[in-house]
């Protein structure tokens, strides 16, 4: 059974040596070169790359994207939970919403954040209305700042959220609510004493799903954002193509899949010391 199971697993660990480990491979040679003179690499090897991690600048677009990918989950979270917990008291429309939530999946990403930029322009359809209704007299800065990269964010993986909170509620025990209104709670205290700490394992695995693709976004910072908002996604892309320092490149890339690694870690250690 042993060297059948090696057998059945053998394409799998085929695939994903060719297409994960080969690649992060090549990407942790780059690291080590230096950067060539018209760009791409070229020996001696050194880890000058990694030394200019420390530099105040790209310290600052990882902080920035940092706050910026937890303002995002959090915005998800808090759209997200009342979200899900309308559909799982749906009934048999429980389908017709879950279709509706993943109904922008269909439509190209490109053409979804093209279509915010048009709406929050100081042309767009927002700014157009308001002027019209004579509520401003000029065009309100909606577009090329944080708060446009953090609605477009938002707006990208409010599904990543409301998924795992739903098949949470939907397996919540509906006895407790009636226990919990039986003994007079109102429905604020069942909310915050049961329902909300029955949906940890939810809350968690659609953080995680959300924070993580928006720490490293750079198409929706570099539309949305305009150049204004750098998110760590941008600068690595940036070193890739119009600077073309890979070394660079590789080592912000390897360094923020650390970073991540590490804090996933902590996160399932917590984890699972809570449920001990």
């Amino acid at each position: 059974m042993s060297r059948l199971r090696k057998i059945f697993l053998a394409p799998s660990w085929a695939i994903m040596i060719a297409l994960f480990l080969t690649p992060l491979g090549i990407i942790v040679v780059y690291s080590a070169l230096t950067r060539g003179a018209y760009g791409g690499f070229a020996f001696p090897f050194t880890l000058e790359s990694y030394a200019r991690l420390i530099d105040p600048l790209y310290l600052t677009i990882l902080v920035r994207s940092f706050w910026i990918a937890a303002a995002s989950t959090a915005g998800c979270l808090l759209l997200g939970f009342p979200l899900a917990l309308f559909i799982s008291r749906s009934g048999s429309r429980k389908n017709l919403y879950l279709s509706l939530v993943i109904l922008p999946f269909w439509t190209s990403f490109l053409i979804r954040t093209y279509a915010w930029m048009f709406l929050l322009r100081d042309t767009g359809l927002i700014n157009s209305t308001l002027a019209k209704l004579g509520l401003i007299r000029e065009p309100l800065p909606l577009l090329y700042n944080d708060g446009a990269v953090i609605l477009g964010l938002v707006y990208s993986y409010l599904p990543f959220m409301v998924l795992p909170l739903y098949a949470t509620l939907e397996r919540l025990d509906k006895n407790l609510l009636e226990a919990a209104a039986d003994l007079g709670a109102r429905p604020w205290q069942t909310l915050v004493r049961i329902v909300i700490p029955l949906c940890a394992p939810g809350i968690r695995a659609g953080s995680i799903l959300v924070f993580i693709p928006c720490l490293g976004a750079y198409l929706t910072p570099d539309l949305l954002g305009g150049g204004k908002s750098v998110m760590i996604g941008n600068l690595i892309q940036n070193q890739f193509t119009t600077a073309r320092d890979w070394p660079f490149g590789s080592a912000i890339s390897l360094a923020l899949m650390a970073i991540v690694m590490v804090l996933m870690y902590v996160f399932v250690r917590r984890d699972k010391e809570s449920l001990l």
